[in-house]
Parts: C-alpha cells; structure tokens; sequence
C-alpha cells in the first residue's frame, strides 16, 4: 500500500499595524502574519504541525518573528476602538434610497454659468 503524506503551509494576515519600522526606522504599515504548517495524508491536511507570528514592514520589506503573546496584544491594539477611523455615515441611513427606473435620466443642473440647452426631439436639428 502506497501512503502519500507531507505538509502545506498556509499564510493568514491578521492585521495591519502603523508602527516604526526597527530596520528602516520610518512609520509604515506593517502587516501582521500568521503562518501555519499543517501534515497532510493523501493531499488532505489534517493537523498543525507548527505556528509562528511575524510582522513585515510594508515599506522596506524587513520581517521578523515575534511571540504568539506578542501577536495576540497586536490584534488586541489593532482591534480596540481608540486605533480604528471614524466610520462614515451613509447619506441614507435609515432611509430607503430613491430608485431609478430603466430609461429614465436623472434630472441634471447646469454648471455655474452655463445655459441650459433644450433637448430636442430625435432627428429633429436645431435651427
């Protein structure tokens, strides 16, 4: 019987960081990776065989390994409140969108200046 086995290894980014970079010392993103290796039987994974953490600056490419603990307060700072941007609110919040029907043409304004032409029927030229 002929058993084929091995491993794979998956990559995950957990998060994106603004930090100083401690190689190019400039502030950049930096992204926050985990890489899991997994045993496989017949192409199959099955179970973990390891699991490290690193950061990797965006902006001269620099990658290290860091600790799961390391990671884990990362994601945590990545996460809370104070670190995200302000969402911006949808102008129809709470409110249904006005619909458009098939053929029809928004009605628009004219610029500041500019004279509003008259459309004129199909195949007819202005005189």
């Amino acid at each position: 019987m002929l058993l084929i086995w091995g491993w794979r290894t998956y990559m995950a980014q957990l998060a994106m960081l603004n930090l100083v970079c401690s190689g190019c010392h400039n502030p950049s993103a930096h992204s926050l990776r985990r890489r899991t290796t997994k045993f496989t039987l017949f192409f199959i994974p099955l179970f973990p065989i390891s699991r490290k953490h690193s950061l990797q600056c965006t902006f001269c490419g620099l990658s290290y390994e860091i600790s799961r603990e390391q990671a884990d307060q990362l994601v945590a700072q990545a996460q809370s409140p104070a670190m995200q941007e302000p969402q911006p609110q949808q102008p129809w919040a709470g409110q249904q969108q006005p619909q458009q029907q098939w053929g029809q043409q928004q009605p628009q304004q004219p610029w500041a200046g500019q004279q509003q032409q008259q459309q004129q029927p199909w195949g007819q030229q202005q005189r």
